[in-house]
């Protein structure tokens, strides 16, 4: 299964966000938080409904070590995600769908 992937503009500036505070922090850490962010997305594309739903058809991936989650649905052949969740933050996202 090939799916393409899309980002709700919101969820583009949460990224933006995470990297930018972890580039303020270091260089390498910021390309950390890329690579774990590209390798869920790898992941994502693989095996889209492997994580389980956090309620009817949203699901949250982990980011690894880092305290974000990526929170997707499937919508046919497009992972949409639709937030990048700070662990601190759980239900800032809670709007949209």
């Amino acid at each position: 299964m090939s799916l393409s992937v899309s980002f709700n503009r919101l969820a583009e500036a949460e990224l933006r966000e995470a990297m930018l505070y972890y580039a303020s922090e270091s260089e390498g850490l910021a390309r950390r938080f890329l690579a774990a962010v590209a390798s869920a997305l790898a992941e994502l594309e693989a095996h889209p409904l492997t994580d389980a739903p956090l309620r009817a058809d949203i699901r949250r991936k982990s980011l690894g070590r880092f305290p974000y989650q990526l929170l997707y649905r499937l919508d046919g052949e497009e992972l949409r995600i639709l937030a990048v969740m700070h662990k601190r933050r759980p239900l800032h996202w809670a709007g949209r769908g």
